[in-house]
């Protein structure tokens, strides 16, 4: 599936200093796609960003539609959080 990052979603990504290239990463092979709010999902992987911490990034996805569209996208350290054990 393609996606299109919304301008929103590219500050969000600046501001929290989340290289593209993992966010490509985490569309291409996500570690989960958890159901959001709405038609939203939750595409999401653990990774290492460069500082030696793992981190969950989720990129915020409504996939209803084509081109796929990135919301927002950020990185927490709530791991336990946010992953689903099946």
């Amino acid at each position: 599936m393609k996606f299109q990052i919304t301008n929103h979603a590219r500050k969000e990504m600046n501001r929290r200093a989340i290289p593209a290239d993992a966010v490509e990463a985490v569309l291409q092979k996500p570690g989960q796609i958890v159901e959001g709010y709405g038609n939203k999902r939750a595409y999401q992987s653990i990774m290492d960003l460069g500082t030696g911490k793992r981190y969950l990034v989720r990129v915020i996805v409504d996939d209803t539609v084509m081109p796929g569209q990135v919301v927002t996208i950020y990185k927490t350290s709530k791991i336990k959080k946010y992953w689903r054990h099946p």
